[in-house]
């Protein structure tokens, strides 16, 4: 039966499925990967409409975004995961919002959400980001870091680095994604040699997830396939 795409569910539950395609198509267990919802620009309704679902879990680029529905869905004790890039004076809000970073790069952001972790007594799950496309506009630690980088990481304990996350190029040319989430993986492959417990890997949006899944992905970030044109958004 198809999925209604006319609401919410319908859409998530397409979403579910063609990632299990993909998954299937990748010669990959579908129960690998995993979904996180990205509900940036929606309201607390359309958030809800997700947990209805049975969603639990969202990213979000901003921190004054987590902030605002955290607040007002206290009640539902959802997971809020920051996936944008993040200014250090933004440490102390997700201390006290956020269950993860994925946008993790550079060492002056780690030290303030160490000392505002500390202060609130606990801990949270980060990917480190990497850089692997050429546009300016990206994000990201130099791939050519991580392991130094990995290495600045350890005397914080309240990070617990469990992987890496990246933003493939905007491109048609199928190659050029593919390459940006190849060297993700190798990336991550060099780093667990290197001893550092890396398994996850944050790659794949709304347009290019299954390419992603076929590279290596654990972890789709899909936001408008599930909730729709953002506005000013295609």
């Amino acid at each position: 039966m198809t999925a209604d795409a006319s609401t919410l569910a319908g859409r998530l539950a397409a979403v579910r499925a063609r990632i299990d395609d993909a998954c299937r198509d990748a010669g990959r267990d579908p129960a690998a990967v995993r979904l996180l919802p990205v509900s940036k620009t929606f309201g607390v309704d359309v958030v809800r409409e997700a947990v209805a679902a049975g969603e639990r879990r969202f990213g979000e680029n901003k921190v004054q975004e987590i902030q605002a529905k955290a607040i007002e869905l206290a009640a539902e004790h959802l997971e809020w995961v920051v996936i944008g890039h993040l200014q250090t004076n933004k440490a102390k809000a997700v201390a006290a919002h956020a269950s993860e970073v994925q946008s993790l790069d550079r060492l002056d952001l780690a030290v303030a959400l160490d000392k505002a972790l500390q202060a609130q007594g606990r801990g949270i799950d980060v990917l480190v980001q990497l850089k692997t496309s050429t546009e300016p506009t990206k994000s990201g630690l130099e791939p050519e870091r991580l392991l130094d980088f990995l290495r600045q990481l350890k005397p914080f304990s309240s990070l617990n680095v469990r992987g890496l996350m990246t933003l493939a190029e905007a491109s048609d040319d199928e190659a050029v994604v593919r390459r940006c989430f190849r060297d993700l993986y190798r990336w991550r492959d060099r780093a667990r040699e290197a001893g550092h417990a890396v398994e996850r890997l944050s790659m794949g949006m709304s347009g290019d997830f299954a390419l992603a899944i076929a590279e290596g992905s654990t972890e789709v970030r899909i936001g408008s396939a599930i909730f729709g044109a953002r506005s000013g958004h295609p």
